[in-house]
């Protein structure tokens, strides 16, 4: 059985349970923080319902952070069903209902409450058997505390800073007070952790490390010192200038420079232990042992998935795990619910779309980002290995349940579920590679479930990013010609655009792009590209029409940060919402 860190946390529950909204202050703790944690099994069990709410946004991630971005990006549009409004909605920059995001909100600080309960409580713990366990414990508190607050402040910008377990009624900090506080903690994590590695003998797999903090430190860095080089109001941050600042005054009022951020960069690329995997194809979960041979794109080529049988992925720095855990009667988040939404859209026989597996279609591949690949890099390998032309798939049927919108002939690979060809029976199959890989028994909900049985990791930070933004802080191409070589690429000088577009192709439909273009101010640009491109609207060709005013125009009145939820604003008069959300902002349904 596939083995991740989250099998443990329904257990670590009962030390921690959420508020039910933000700003409830009801303790629900059955253990209280004058006895918690009272061994290091308390404490390691405290620090598992942390990263249990990491992984809590997989039962509705059509609500999170990861979804807006990967859909809200020049690289993918909305797509799903006409019913679907909400992945349109993210794709338009708009608003569909009044508490479009209100799931994502309370996961992310319930995860807060959490990280702040075991910052605040860890040292009650007597027995650790060494101080680098209790600062191992210590560092991944404080990393998760700052990456829920790193998709807060990148969804919603001005946002409550809480930094202790007791919650009121608190006012929206400043972006200068909510960034320098997760980049300190960032580098204490970075600071504290000692030199382990996940996956190894000394932490498990699943765990972040030391240089996971570093890496989400410069992450972090290059979104703040970007995004608001100009300022703080709206005209700042969609202005057109990139103005990147080179210091940050940090939540305990030190400064943290921009050679400081270069030094724990190069620390992680020099020390961890992480490296870049031989083959970029072997990344993605259609290299897997039970598909690979029938697939004609990787057929007869000696590649291995880099997680077959739990092997460890090399590149692999922060990823969400899953199990065979996920019921629709307790929690569906055990299972990739990425997968599913990513998936191809329609209830059609599994040969009609193999490799891939089904879901509800979100993300189409955004035809412009496809052209502008393919002119700026026409010999790249990773384009072929990240996005699928659906004409060769010959049997599979356009138009999804006869209703999907803004869908293109183009396929992202990297999150999709996938089928395999069962062992017993070669004109069958399973819907998912899984219940091949780690046998038909002990899924809760059953085996060849489309929906739950995606159990894949996904992947966050990727040691080639780490490598890539190296580069950027550095102004020099040695780490980004590491990228390209692995593709098979000749090295190449460096500049700013290269650099963009060497992103752009190596983390294509990873989730990275949305703040990578916000932070590089050329958002408005990019996004606009989108207007005019082919389409289709239940099977039937169409172009990708402005809706709403348009892409741009709806990035420059909101900077692309979301609608706080109208629950959360009606729960504290310390609340206001964010500029460009008016009526003209929600979306009624696709006009053609």
């Amino acid at each position: 059985m596939k083995k991740l860190i989250y099998a443990i946390c329904m257990g670590a529950a009962v030390a921690f349970s959420s508020c039910e909204d933000m700003l409830d202050t009801t303790n629900y703790t059955e253990k209280t923080t004058a006895t918690f944690p009272e061994s290091y099994d308390d404490a390691q069990q405290m620090i598992a319902g942390v990263y249990a709410s990491m992984a809590s946004v997989c039962a509705n991630p059509e609500r999170s952070f990861l979804y807006y971005a990967q859909l809200a990006s020049d690289d993918a549009l909305g797509g799903g069903g006409s019913n679907d409004k909400l992945m349109q909605a993210m794709d338009l920059l708009c608003n569909y209902q009044s508490d479009m995001t209100r799931q994502f909100w309370k996961d992310r600080y319930a995860g807060v409450f959490r990280a702040n309960s075991a910052i605040e409580t860890l040292d009650n713990c007597p027995d650790f058997p060494s101080t680098e366990a209790r600062n191992q414990l210590m560092g991944e508190a404080l990393f998760m505390r700052a990456y829920f607050y790193y998709e807060l402040a990148s969804m919603y910008n001005r946002v409550p800073l809480i930094t202790t377990s007791q919650t009121s009624d608190v006012p929206q900090a400043s972006p200068a007070e909510i960034w320098g506080q997760i980049l300190l903690d960032l580098k204490t994590a970075a600071d504290i952790m000692p030199a382990w590695r996940g996956g190894t003998s000394s932490l498990e797999a699943g765990h972040v490390d030391k240089y996971t903090a570093e890496a989400m430190l410069g992450r972090a860095w290059l979104f703040y010192t970007g995004m608001y080089g100009n300022g703080e109001d709206i005209a700042a941050l969609t202005s057109a200038t990139y103005n990147p600042l080179t210091s940050v005054t940090l939540a305990d009022g030190s400064t943290l420079t921009k050679d400081q951020v270069i030094s724990y960069i190069d620390d992680c690329v020099n020390n961890s232990g992480y490296s870049l995997a031989s083959d970029f194809r072997s990344l993605w979960a259609y290299t897997n042992r039970c598909t690979v041979n029938d697939f004609e794109y990787t057929a007869g080529k000696g590649l291995k998935w880099v997680e077959d049988d739990n092997a460890v992925n090399p590149e692999s720095m922060f990823a969400i795990k899953f199990n065979k855990l996920a019921s629709w009667n307790t929690t569906i988040a055990f299972a990739n619910g990425y997968a599913l939404h990513f998936g191809l859209r329609g209830d059609q026989d599994v040969a009609n779309t193999f490799p891939f597996g089904q879901g509800w279609g979100a993300g189409p591949v955004a035809p412009n980002f496809v052209n502008d690949w393919a002119s700026a890099e026409p010999n790249d390998m990773r384009r072929d290995a990240s996005v699928y032309r659906t004409d060769k798939l010959p049997a599979y049927n356009k138009g999804g349940w006869a209703d999907f919108v803004q869908e293109t002939d183009y396929y992202a690979m990297k999150w999709s579920p996938v089928a395999c060809k069962t062992s017993n029976d070669e004109s069958g199959y399973f819907k998912t590679f899984e219940n091949e890989m780690y046998g038909i028994d002990g899924w809760t909900q059953g085996a060849n479930n489309q929906a739950l049985d995606n159990i894949h990791d996904l992947v966050l930070i990727r040691f080639a990013d780490v490598l890539l933004m190296q580069s950027e802080l550095k102004g020099d191409a040695t780490g980004m010609n590491k990228v390209r070589k692995r593709a098979g690429l000749p090295a190449i000088g460096y500049s700013l655009q290269a650099l963009q577009n060497e992103r752009r192709w190596e983390l294509a439909l990873e989730g990275t792009r949305w703040n990578d273009i916000r932070r590089w101010h050329i958002a408005a640009s990019a996004l606009q590209k989108q207007i005019g491109t082919p389409i289709y609207i239940a099977g039937n060709p169409a172009t990708n029409k402005a809706q709403n005013g348009g892409y741009a125009s709806r990035y420059n009145t909101s900077a692309g940060f979301m609608k706080i939820p109208e629950s959360q604003i009606s729960l504290s008069s310390e609340l206001q919402q964010n500029e460009g959300w008016g009526a003209d902002a929600e979306y009624n349904g696709w006009a053609n």
